[in-house]
């Protein structure tokens, strides 16, 4: 995996995001601008309704921005087309959500596998992509189970196991121990940091927990659209 640098490689510059809502236009971020070095593990908090998942979507190509530019390793991600933001979100971008996101009727090895199906990788290479995957998170010996055989703490490694086989770029977490007790939180917690750490993973999590937010080597709060270091009182 990649070692860590000091590079530049999230890059939100002079963002603005509006929604449209019938005939009101809801402004949800404003001259928002965000850098994040490489190798980070950067924690991101506000109230709800600030506009954090939004922020992490464009970050991650899941939408764009109504102005400003969005820019990771120095590509424009807010440039691309459809198609080429699809691929280029399969290559560099893995997500890690609260509520999991596992299939129900696929084992835990094949829930990982997903990312992977629309890569030229064959059979045999994926299923090694997918052990290692595993092994990392800790999970090699409940490769053959299914999500409701696993515990909330199992499927969310399960779930961050999908997010780094293909060893993407940048780690995206959305509330990831949102859903889990304090001592399953806690080992999640653990993991991100051994994969920023021990893997130089650059990681992005959106939390409202300072407990968990306190793990991060930087917390960056967000209020009514834009970023301040200081939290929102």
């Amino acid at each position: 995996m990649n070692a860590q640098t000091n590079s530049t490689l999230v890059n939100v510059d002079a963002v603005e995001k509006v929604f449209r809502r019938g005939s009101e236009d809801i402004h949800v971020l404003a001259d928002l601008h965000l850098k994040v070095p490489q190798g980070e593990f950067l924690a991101l908090m506000g109230p709800s309704g600030s506009g954090k998942s939004t922020l992490l979507n464009l970050i991650g190509g899941l939408d764009r921005p109504t102005k400003g530019t969005v820019s990771i390793a120095g590509e424009r991600v807010d440039e691309l087309s459809d198609r080429r933001l699809a691929a280029w979100r399969a290559r560099h971008i893995g997500f890690v959500f609260q509520l999991y996101n596992l299939l129900p009727v696929l084992s835990a090895e094949r829930n990982v596998e997903l990312p992977l199906l629309l890569s030229p990788l064959s059979k045999t290479e994926r299923r090694k992509h997918v052990a290692t995957a595993l092994s990392v998170v800790g999970l090699s010996h409940r490769e053959k189970h299914y999500p409701r055989t696993l515990s909330g703490g199992e499927q969310q490694r399960v779930g961050i196991a999908r997010a780094i086989v293909t060893d993407p770029t940048l780690l995206l977490c959305d509330e990831p121990t949102g859903d889990l007790d304090r001592k399953a939180g806690d080992e999640i917690l653990d993991l991100l940091q051994a994969l920023n750490r021990e893997h130089g993973k650059t990681i992005i999590m959106v939390t409202h927990d300072p407990h968990a937010s306190a793990r991060a080597s930087r917390t960056v709060y967000l209020n009514k659209g834009q970023l301040t270091n200081e939290p929102v009182k």
